[in-house]
């Protein structure tokens, strides 16, 4: 298990890249909605754009192990500069020191004229104040863009990686699992576009009318399996002590960017709302961390699993070709997450946890799959350690992610700025603020935060996976379970969810709603 995040830092070790010697796989070019870092903001010393947060960055820690960070940034492909960072915390800290100073000196200045003095020398301390207070305007306004600077060069600078991800680019990642074999058939598979629309169980032809292309109707048996899909997976993760939710598909672009998303620019996966702070949410995994923003939790709340159904929407920017051919690579999907927030040293077995129910529920449905470790060049900023689970789809003749399970440690913690109380530290605000706080009251988190004599907080794991994106298992289920004369076998645990259908055949008469 994971240490405190301070005794884990120090015990990564960096690495230099080196082809990893491990099993590759065929694999889809995947452009979906992945945490990315903040562009580069200017270091003009006249105009600095202030980041649109404070983030709650160890900047101490890198300047002591840059060239770790360094090394981890070029593993991860990543553009965001450790060194600079140092350079510009070195900066930041000798201006809070130039500040302090000419503040505890305008003090002491004030306070020289408060007995009684002759009127030279109140003249002297009043010409002296004048003084202090120009420098110390000018100083503070120095430390202010200085602060910009860092914060936006600090965000830039991913999270660290787990000691035993396999270095490169996507084609590194490593095969941790196998479950299953390919079905061999006796006749041709057809493409789950084919089926679909042969049993009229989607229509693309009228949603790119109404909508654009990559949008979809489910229709008939289409409808109803996406339904079973959602209590399936619900009705799993519900037994395994996970809070079910229902989250809000709009959320503010800031939360956006504190879970490790880039809400704004070229290339964003993300749809925002003109004229609005508000943005689409590509992943419920948005709405869920920001539940307990702003929030100090008790460590015997920990700890804390939700899932969601959330609608998610993706810009799928740079997407084409087969890889994106009809439900696979779509901009508006229904999906099932899990979110589970934690102490540092409850971390690593819970994001074990989470790839074991994922993994389990494929193999329920009969399957076959592969868990990949991913690669240091393939994970997300937010992610320090992250399994894929690709599922073989035999109409694609391919191998087509179907979930995945991230350890974002506290990188999204410290800028959501999510804490807890380790056991045996006094809670801020007495008993009372206490039993509120374990109550769920978001200003009971909050009155936590604003001081008191309660012992030292950390910041908590955050911890997302995926137990079911809808498109994506329909697309696995009509080209596995497929029949020579179009019909699709529904698999055994989702029968009870479609009434007790066992077969979907095709319509006898097709005709439009």
């Amino acid at each position: 298990m994971l240490k405190q995040i301070s005794q884990r830092r120090a015990a990564v070790q960096a690495r230099t890249f080196q082809p990893a010697v491990i099993h590759h796989c065929n694999r889809f070019r995947r452009t979906h909605a992945v945490a990315t870092e903040a562009p580069v903001a200017s270091t003009s010393a006249s105009v600095v754009e202030a980041p649109s947060f404070r983030a709650n960055l160890d900047f101490k820690f890198i300047k002591e192990n840059v060239e770790l960070v360094a090394t981890n940034c070029k593993n991860r492909f990543s553009t965001a500069d450790p060194r600079l960072v140092a350079a510009l915390y070195d900066d930041f800290v000798a201006l809070k020191t130039q500040v302090d100073s000419l503040r505890a000196e305008r003090n002491e200045n004030s306070n020289a004229m408060k007995g009684k003095l002759d009127a030279d020398k109140r003249a002297l301390l009043i010409a002296r104040g004048q003084e202090l207070k120009d420098q110390l305007a000018a100083v503070e306004e120095r430390l202010t863009r200085a602060e910009a600077t860092l914060q936006r060069e600090g965000q830039r600078v991913p999270n660290l990686t787990h000691p035993d991800v396999p270095l490169g680019g996507e084609e590194a990642a490593a095969v941790l699992r196998e479950v299953g074999a390919q079905r061999q058939f006796s006749f041709t598979p057809k493409d789950h576009v084919t089926l679909a629309e042969a049993l009229d169980l989607v229509d693309f032809e009228s949603a790119a009318e109404v909508s654009g292309q990559k949008f979809y109707y489910l229709r008939n048996a289409g409808a109803l399996l996406e339904l079973a899909l959602v209590n399936y997976a619900f009705n799993k993760v519900v037994s395994r002590g996970f809070t079910p939710i229902m989250t809000p598909d709009l959320v503010k672009a800031s939360v956006l960017e504190k879970c490790g998303f880039q809400p704004r620019g070229a290339g964003t996966q993300i749809y925002a709302v003109e004229g609005s702070p508000l943005c689409l949410t590509g992943t419920a995994e948005v709405p869920l961390g920001g539940i307990y923003m702003d929030r100090i939790l008790t460590e015997d709340q920990l700890p804390i699993r939700m899932a969601a159904f959330g609608h998610c929407f993706r810009t799928e920017a740079g997407a084409a070709g087969m890889a994106g051919k009809g439900l696979y690579r779509v901009h508006q999907f229904s999906k099932v997450e899990m979110f589970v927030l934690s102490t540092p040293a409850q971390s690593e077995a819970l994001h074990q946890e989470l790839i074991d129910i994922e993994a389990g529920m494929f193999e329920e449905l009969g399957l076959h799959f592969k868990v990949l470790d991913m690669p240091s060049g393939d994970l997300g900023a937010p992610a320090y350690r992250k399994f894929d689970v690709e599922a073989w789809m035999p109409g694609l003749q391919r191998y087509g992610e179907i979930s995945s399970a991230s350890n974002c440690t506290d990188y999204q913690s410290r800028r959501l700025n999510i804490r807890y109380r380790p056991a045996g530290g006094k809670d801020v605000g007495g008993a009372d603020a206490a039993a509120t706080a374990s109550s769920g009251s978001k200003k009971a988190g909050k009155k936590a935060s604003s001081g008191g004599s309660g012992g030292k907080t950390e910041f908590v794991h955050t911890l997302n996976a995926t137990a079911c994106a809808v498109p994506r298992m329909i697309v696995a289920i009509l080209e596995n379970f497929q029949q020579e004369d179009g019909s699709v076998v529904v698999p055994l645990p989702l029968r009870p969810y479609l009434g007790g259908m066992e077969v979907i055949h095709p319509p006898a008469a097709v005709r439009k709603v």
